[in-house]
């Protein structure tokens, strides 16, 4: 099935994590999704990163992940310099990786919508160096 939507290691966070402050808007959009949303494996290195060795947030992070609310999208080594290439250009940033592979994939599978808490970075970067990212969700809590 194909996404419509990207997501973050941060709104996965912001889902799963009550306590988190953008819980409350992440889960009343997310509701309004249409599912699965996109990811790549960057993104859940960084998710399980951040989870740390708590285990009740690593279980979490694996039910949310094999519930089907997201497909991961495999990134080939040709593809690598064109991730390179983003990174260098938002060097004044800097895009880390992560980003990088979700600008890279949202231009490859011409998606334009962004679930995530990175206003500031997902503002700021352009699919095909011209398109705006639609941000999900759209205010700040």
């Amino acid at each position: 099935m194909a996404a419509d939507a990207l997501i973050d290691a941060g709104a996965i966070l912001a889902l799963l994590d009550r306590t988190d402050r953008w819980h409350k808007v992440c889960v009343e959009t997310f509701q309004h999704l249409r599912l699965p949303l996109m990811t790549s494996e960057a993104v859940l290195t960084e998710l399980f990163h951040l989870v740390g060795d708590n285990r009740y947030e690593m279980e979490a992070a694996w039910r949310f992940i094999g519930s089907g609310a997201v497909r991961l999208a495999g990134i080939e080594d040709a593809e690598l310099p064109a991730i390179q290439t983003l990174m260098l250009r938002y060097s004044d940033r800097p895009m880390d990786f992560v980003d990088a592979t979700l600008v890279h994939l949202a231009r490859r599978e011409r998606l334009q919508t962004i679930f995530t808490v990175d206003h500031a970075d997902f503002s700021t970067y352009r699919i095909d160096n011209r398109k705006r990212f639609r941000i999900l969700p759209p205010t700040r809590p």
